[in-house]
């Protein structure tokens, strides 16, 4: 999104705001992808910039804690708050979050779930064992955590699911390990830049974008006698029709299934399902900066937990919100004119109800009044940061030159997310593996999916690896080879075929925490064990 000032109003050059996504995790995956396009982000002119600190978290009493990948850094502030053994407990938390980080992106995001069956693969229940699915993240993180204060600075990520850390399977603790371990990256240009390389990328490959063409519905046609239906594929909304191969739906799934797809029982059943959260979100101009705030800002609700169960239990926006700013030009300078801030405020709210919920939530049905709604909470958050950070409120509210804003009805209008909900289905136990709606429609044939409401899940790290697993079915689908399944082969390191090919320094040791001489002590003590029970038993025979 660019802005322009307002009539009136003057800027030197337009600023430039990330609608979504505005922190890039999981790099190893955005690598992989362009990797299996015959490219890389660097030769596309993708930049990466690393965020330092990861986060500023700010508290009601008006302590802060910093986020970093700095040792060092973690280290003082853990112990500032729970003492020297908070850092050893720290590291454990850590250890925990690797654990699950490495099996989800080995056994989940890389492995499909076409059918219930598949969470019964002998590798997956394994790597299962450890991911304590069945206990939350706030539960997992209070073994490791004696405070309140430091238990919600290592929860509040599962908001990037739309899910209250309350609720939230202990497993997802990856998410806060991923920034703590790899970092949290924003490419220069803002997301968008990575979206134009993509598109560049496709041109070349001959592929040809119509963008700001809406589409009616999928077509499709009965396979001979046979009465297998198969997409053929879609008609625009001017009447124009595409014929394809095979379709593949990146928009919101519930709406597809609703409005592109023919009616179904399917369709009502993903509509009744769980959703994620919505958002306010504020888009501001600054005129001049403040210099309290650092890239990515978190500000927590006093009330932590009452005020996520009003987002995600009550679906309203909370009378003491828990919100996100993000600071692009801090880590961009071309993100706004020197001397000047862009500013990112998001929001998280209940998501739109169904319409046989009534009033509940959001009371869209008796005439919400959104621009009350939206002023309410523009002041709540501009006496937030102000009384948090010290930044004067009548200097935050009379720089604003430019304003933007999306509310769960702009969210849902303009984007056909269900709901209003940003981050599509749930990601509760019910929803996820082999009971997420599949990638590959269950009746219609040549019909795929991808994005957040599919396997497996909701992210631009995780939707580019379901992208992977969506693409596999297509070529599957077409009788076509995976060619990046033969480059992967082929890039393999080496294999040993026998340990005298291995260097010394490189041989594994199995006993690699003794040394030679506690070795030796072992071995002789064993024996003494030995002789001493054998002269016992003899002894007990005379």
């Amino acid at each position: 999104m660019v802005l322009l000032p307002e009539p009136g109003r003057h800027l030197p050059i337009v600023q430039r705001f990330d609608q979504g996504p505005s922190l890039l995790l999981l790099p190893d995956l955005f690598r992989e992808t362009f990797a299996d396009l015959d490219t890389s982000l660097e030769a596309e002119g993708v930049t990466l910039l690393k965020c330092e600190p990861n986060y500023k978290v700010h508290f009601d009493d008006g302590e802060c804690f910093e986020l970093s990948t700095d040792m060092t850094r973690m280290k003082r502030e853990v112990e500032k708050w729970e003492g020297k053994d908070g850092f050893e407990r720290y590291l454990g938390f850590l250890r925990e979050g690797h654990r699950h980080y490495e099996r989800s992106v080995t056994h989940v995001l890389k492995r499909n779930f076409p059918s219930i069956f598949s969470i019964l693969r002998p590798s997956f229940l394994r790597a299962s064992l450890g991911l304590h699915p069945f206990e939350s993240m706030y539960s997992r993180a209070s073994r490791y955590f004696r405070t309140d204060r430091l238990r919600r600075v290592f929860t509040f990520a599962s908001m990037y699911m739309g899910m209250s850390p309350f609720k939230a399977a202990g497993t997802y603790s990856l998410l806060q390990y991923s920034e703590l371990a790899e970092g949290i990256w924003y490419p220069k240009g803002g997301f968008h830049s990575i979206i134009s390389a993509l598109v560049r990328i496709g041109e070349r490959k001959g592929v040809d974008y119509r963008l700001s063409t809406a589409v009616a519905s999928v077509n499709l046609a009965t396979l001979g006698s046979s009465h297998h239906r198969y997409a053929t594929g879609v008609t625009l909304a001017t009447g124009e029709i595409f014929s394809a191969d095979v379709v593949v739906i990146n928009a919101d799934l519930v709406y597809a299934y609703n409005d592109l797809l023919p009616p179904s029982s399917l369709a009502q059943d993903l509509s009744k399902r769980s959703a994620s959260c919505s958002s306010i979100s504020f888009y501001w101009a600054m005129n001049g900066r403040i210099p309290q705030l650092t890239t990515h800002n978190i500000f927590l609700a006093g009330q932590y937990q009452a005020s996520l169960d009003d987002v995600f239990e009550k679906q309203r926006v909370p009378t003491e919100p828990s919100f996100y700013v993000n600071v692009p030009s801090r880590i961009d300078s071309t993100a706004a004119p020197d001397g000047n801030d862009t500013l990112v405020v998001l929001v998280p709210v209940g998501h739109l109800p169904n319409p046989s919920q009534g009033s509940r939530g959001l009371d869209v049905l008796n005439g919400q009044d959104w621009d009350e709604l939206v002023s309410s909470t523009r002041e709540k958050i501009l006496l937030t940061i102000s009384a948090r950070t010290g930044c004067s409120i009548h200097d935050l509210a009379n720089n604003i030159l430019h304003e933007s804003i999306n509310t769960p009805q702009t969210w849902k209008s303009t984007f056909n997310l269900d709901k209003g909900a940003i981050l599509g289905l749930s990601h509760h136990f019910l929803n996820v593996l082999s009971f997420r709606p599949r990638t590959k429609h269950p009746v219609f044939r040549a019909l795929f999916f991808v994005g957040a409401s599919t396997h497996p899940g909701t992210g631009v790290p995780v939707c580019l690896a379901g992208s992977r697993i969506t693409s596999e079915q297509v070529l599957k689908s077409c009788g076509m080879d995976i060619p990046w399944n033969k480059r992967a082969q082929s890039l393999e390191p080496k294999k040993w075929k026998t340990i005298e090919d291995v260097s010394d320094i490189d041989q594994p040791h199995v006993f690699q925490f003794l040394s030679s001489l506690h070795i030796g002590l072992l071995i002789l003590l064993s024996i003494s064990a030995f002789w001493v029970s054998l002269y016992s038993s003899n002894s007990g025979k005379l």
